[in-house]
This record gives C-alpha cells, sequence and structure tokens, in this order.
C-alpha cells in the first residue's frame, strides 16, 4: 500500500509538544528509505528539526503476510511504538547511542497513528561515509564495534524479541537455529514461486539447509542482535558517534546472525566488525539462511507498489545467486 501524504496540520501540535510551544512547525519533509513505517523529517520556524516516526497500516509497503502480528515469532516485521520503545530502552541501557525521545503518543492525542518524535541526526550514514572516506569511518567503525561488543556480552536465557522475551514472554520454536531454518524453508518456497532458478535448484537448496542446521550444537544463552544492522541503518552524530536506527526488530538471538548480516552488507569494511568465538556451523547456516531471506523479501516487496523497484530488484538478483552459489558448497 502507498503510504499517504501526511499533511503538517496532522503533525503540529505533536512538533509543538515534543521541540517547545514557542515553535511553529514549518515543514514536513518525508524521509526516504522507511519501507514499514512513516518516517518524517519535521523542520520549525526556527531550523530545529526532529524526526517523527509513524507506525500506520497505510505507511508499510510490505504486503500482509499470515503471521505478521504474531510477535511471538522472532522474525515477524518489527512494527510498533511498543517495538520502537522497548528496543530503545533495551539498548540506552547498553550504553548503545540510539535517537533520544523527544515525545511519544499511542492515544492519538496528537496524530491518528501511533507515533514517536526523536532527535534528528542531520549528518550522513555510517553507508555513505563509507563510500566517501573510508579513512574518517574508522574511528566510526571502531565505536560500533564496541557497541557491538556490548549488546554481545549481554545475555539473555531465551530468545525472541527484546518486547517478549523482557517482558517474560516465550516465543515459539525450539532453538535459533531451527527457527532459522523454518524460515529459510519458507523463504525458499516463497521464492522458488517467483523465480524458475530457484525452482530449479529447491531440491539442493533445502537438502544444504538440513545438513547445515543439524551440524549446530545447542546454545542457551542468546546476545542483543540488532537484526538489520546494514551501514544504513548506522547514522553518524556530530561526535563521531554511530547511532542505531530502525531498531523495532532488536532480539535477543544468536550473535552470528548479526554478523552474518554485517559481511553481507559491509564486505571488506566487516573485517573492522570482526568478533573472536563465533560458531562456524551457525555461520554457514545462516550465510545461506539470510541469502534466502533477501532473494525472497525484496520479491515479496516488489508484490506490491514499493517506488525505487530497480534497486529492490537488484537486491534480490544479487543473493538469489549467491544463494546458489551456497548449494554448491
Amino acid at each position: 500500500m502507498a503510504p499517504r501524504a501526511v499533511t503538517r496540520e496532522q503533525l503540529t501540535s505533536a512538533a509543538r509538544a515534543a521541540l517547545g510551544r514557542g515553535r511553529r512547525l514549518e515543514a514536513v519533509e518525508r524521509v526516504a528509505g522507511g519501507s514499514k513505517k512513516g518516517v518524517y523529517r519535521l523542520v520549525m520556524d526556527d531550523a530545529t528539526t526532529a524526526i517523527a516516526y509513524l507506525w500506520d497500516g497505510t505507511e508499510n509497503y510490505w504486503p500482509a503476510a499470515e503471521g505478521d502480528d504474531d510477535l511471538t515469532d522472532p522474525f515477524s516485521p518489527g512494527l510498533g511504538l511498543d517495538l520502537f520503545l522497548a528496543a530503545h530502552a533495551r539498548l540506552d541501557a547498553l550504553g548503545v547511542r540510539v535517537p533520544a525521545i523527544r515525545l511519544v503518543d499511542r492515544d492519538g492525542t496528537h496524530c491518528p497513528a501511533d507515533l514517536a518524535i526523536v532527535e534528528d541526526l542531520p549528518g550522513e550514514s555510517l553507508e555513505k561515509l563509507l563510500a566517501r572516506d573510508p579513512g574518517a569511518a574508522a574511528p566510526v567503525m571502531a565505536r560500533l564495534a564496541e557497541s557491538l561488543k556490548a549488546m554481545g556480552r549481554h545475555r539473555a536465557p531465551a530468545y525472541g524479541k527484546v518486547a517478549v522475551v523482557d517482558g517474560g514472554g516465550t516465543s515459539r520454536g525450539a532453538s535459533c537455529e531451527g527457527v532459522v531454518l523454518d524460515r529459510a524453508l519458507r523463504d525458499l518456497a516463497e521464492a522458488a514461486s517467483r523465480d524458475s532458478r530457484i525452482a530449479a535448484a529447491r531440491e539442493r537448496l533445502e537438502e544444504r539447509l538440513l545438513i547445515l542446521a543439524a551440524a549446530v550444537q545447542p546454545r542457551a544463552e542468546y546476545a542483543v542482535v540488532h537484526g538489520e544492522l546494514g551501514p544504513d541503518h548506522v547514522l553518524v552524530d556530530e561526535d563521531g558517534n554511530p547511532v542505531a536506527i530502525d531498531i523495532e526488530g532488536l532480539m535477543y538471538f544468536d550473535v552470528e546472525w548479526e554478523h552474518v548480516f554485517l559481511k553481507i552488507r559491509l564486505h571488506d569494511a566487516y573485517q573492522r566488525l570482526e568478533a573472536d568465538g563465533l560458531d562456524e556451523d551457525r555461520l554457514a547456516l545462516y550465510m545461506l539462511a539470510q541469502r534466502l531471506s533477501l532473494t525472497a523479501g525484496p520479491l515479496r516487496l516488489l508484490d506490491g507498489d514499493f517506488p525505487n523497484r530497480t534497486f529492490m530488484a537488484d537486491i534480490a538478483e544479487y543473493n538469489l545467486k549467491q544463494a546458489l552459489d551456497l548449494a554448491q558448497a
């Protein structure tokens, strides 16, 4: 579903409550990149800015699927203010930099959707900094490595979304690797239904997933994992600190899941974030699972009206080829 146009009038009272009633909201600008929630920059008449997050069905480009609202599934969509607040509290407690919260509205006082207004970080993302000046990105990467270590040191006896586990809930499945395998098989089926190359290799890919999953040994403690910590989900503040955004999917999980995603997104730059003691069997399973996810997910998104279609199709194509290569390993 294409996002509705949020008007300045709809956010005026929220902006004034968050940033001071002596200011007037001058403009509302959509920030590019959000696919599950609306992200808007609020510009006041004195040039003060903030970011508004809106969680509303009309702001979500992803086609609805069965189980989307099942929070006991660690991989169900990270949608909603409650998930954001739980993730924000956990990361902040660990000393991981996140945008400061200026206002929370879950009652529709200011806007007919769950709303949070947070600190604006107008600088560039880590992705853009790495592309522009890898040398200047080095201290940011070093600080990001420290944040990852802090997240990895915090352990929980159960896996699942932070909001669920910290609230005393239980997630579905019996293990992280089991949940990943189930999801990978679903992604494989979806991708096969949309692409003949995956369909032709489906049996081989399924066999490879089962072999990799069988090699993984049980684990009883889990780390804090962002889940999609690509360089586009890390902003850089004015002091050169990495700031994690799009945090609603934060969960307790195998740290290898995070590192596989980082390696996929950062390529050679990932070397600055490598961690000791990672489980090679989990890394192998999770790499194939993520390649399948990054094939099926973009193809599913293209079923809707996501605007940047060439970009998303390129992601699917690249990861499809990578998955096929891994099936031969």
